[in-house]
């Protein structure tokens, strides 16, 4: 990842924070400056309404002397922190606030129009060329007897609104350098949080994709990043454990093949340069033959498995007699039986049996386990085949009292390929898959298939199924 996605962060916070503190202090500023320039000439404003309609009428009414006038505005300006002028309709300076009165020496301010001061209520300027800096004025009329006596102009300096611009500036400095610091924490967070687990992720991936799938990702927090790394070191153990898989399949179907294969080799070349003479040749044949068949049982059984595989839960469920299936079952196996004096003894709960599952792939599983108890079962013994009804259930039992199946086998025999020592006799050759087809069948079926063995007395086998439905018809 080179810390690029980290130096974009930094380089996103370190923007936002530039362009913050550049936007407070322009935007920011100016905003500021106009609600303070409207909050003060607001008050200002009616300061002057309040001076106009008392002070301002007295005094153009003769209630009142210029001098009591001039003493209440100089100490309302005081108060106000600004200069209170009392103008004439003609712009002569009659009194102000900041300057000693002087009734003989009037001030006139050339070019006087409040029109030229706009429709607003204040202006900020130098009111007419009278002050060196600008000032924030507010000016309202005097009147008396339905007529314009003069006016009241009040005048702040706007050194004073630029100081509380920079006082309430200074207040969103601090928030923002606070918020800026939170906004750091925050990163810091991220980056323990996030995007250090995030690198381990990342160089465990690249752990997988070099083909090391025995790396573990030591991400421990119980966040969405810990659930991502628990996962995907569930998913490399997983693959882990299929190519350990798929090396063992490979050994052993290796290994399947080549023995008959070999055989085959052997027989058929020495019936070819003479070594097996013509008389013992077709002996020989039947062997070659029986090896191919036992290639061919291989290969149909590995078809089997990775269409379980490949297909998964995908069955054609039926309902149909369960006895019948049996009966039909243990009938294929009557030539065997008889040559091993091998009696198979049904225990049918009643005269038919419905249920619901694949009926194809219950016939394979039925086959699979019998022929297997006829395998391991001695001359002269009785295979049992049962059927129960428990609790809308089905079970099936294939027990044989042959040799069984050590203790510490009994969890390997699903096992794909696996096959105990006591199967490898010259008359027990097998694949090593027939019970794997069995379990993955089974399980195809939502089922349980369970074994009990003991050696030298017995093994086992039991199913379940789901209880089916008999047709209308049935009796």
């Amino acid at each position: 990842m080179n810390k690029k996605l980290y130096g974009k962060f930094l380089l996103a916070y370190a923007l936002v924070g530039v362009s913050s503190f550049l936007l407070i202090s322009t935007l920011g500023s100016r905003l500021i400056q106009q609600k303070v320039v409207e909050s003060v000439s607001s008050t200002l404003y009616k300061e002057a309404a309040s001076i106009a309609s008392n002070q301002g009428t007295k005094y153009y009414t003769d209630k009142t002397s210029l001098e009591d006038t001039y003493e209440t505005i100089k100490l309302l300006g005081i108060y106000q922190n600004s200069e209170i002028w009392l103008l004439s309709r003609d712009g002569d300076i009659l009194l102000n606030s900041s300057m000693p009165l002087d009734e003989e020496h009037t001030e006139h301010l050339p070019g006087f129009d409040p029109v030229a001061l706009g429709f607003d209520y204040y202006s900020v300027g130098r009111f007419f060329q009278y002050f060196d800096q600008d000032m924030l004025s507010v000016m309202k009329p005097v009147t008396g007897n339905l007529s314009l006596r003069g006016y009241i102009a009040i005048h702040t300096s706007m050194q004073d609104i630029y100081q509380q611009r920079e006082s309430i500036l200074a207040v969103v400095y601090i928030l923002f350098v606070v918020i800026y610091a939170m906004f750091f924490l925050i990163l810091l967070l991220f980056s323990f949080t996030v995007y250090r687990p995030l690198k381990k992720i990342i160089h465990g991936a690249k752990e997988y994709a070099d083909g090391n799938l025995t790396y573990n990702i030591l991400v421990r927090s119980h966040d969405e990043m810990g659930y991502l790394a628990t996962t995907l070191n569930y998913m490399s153990g997983e693959l882990n454990k299929m190519n350990e898989y798929q090396r063992k399949f490979v050994a052993n179907v290796s290994h399947d093949f080549r023995s008959p294969l070999t055989s085959i080799k052997g027989y058929v070349e020495a019936i070819q340069d003479g070594t097996i003479p013509p008389e013992m040749q077709e002996k020989y044949l039947n062997i070659v033959l029986l090896e191919t068949e036992r290639l061919n049982k291989l290969t149909k059984e590995m078809l089997t498995l990775n269409a379980l595989d490949n297909r998964g839960s995908f069955l054609d469920i039926s309902s149909f007699d369960l006895n019948a299936v049996i009966k039909n079952t243990a009938a294929s196996f009557e030539g065997i039986c008889r040559n091993k004096h091998i009696t198979i003894q049904l225990l049918m709960a009643a005269q038919t049996l419905y249920v619901s599952a694949d009926i194809g792939k219950i016939q394979q599983v039925l086959y699979n386990l019998i022929d297997n108890a006829i395998k391991f079962s001695d001359k002269d013994s009785t295979i049992f085949v049962e059927t129960t009804e428990k609790h809308g259930k089905v079970f099936v039992s294939v027990k044989d009292t042959g040799i069984g199946i050590p203790r510490d086998s009994i969890q390997k025999i699903w096992e794909r390929f696996y096959k105990i020592d006591a199967s490898r006799g010259k008359d027990r050759k097998g694949t090593g898959l027939g019970l794997s087809i069995v379990k993955e069948i089974i399980n195809a079926h939502n089922q349980n298939i369970n074994v009990i063995s003991t050696q030298g007395v017995g093994t086992e086998f039991v199913f379940t199924l789901d209880k089916g439905k008999a047709p209308s018809s049935a009796p």
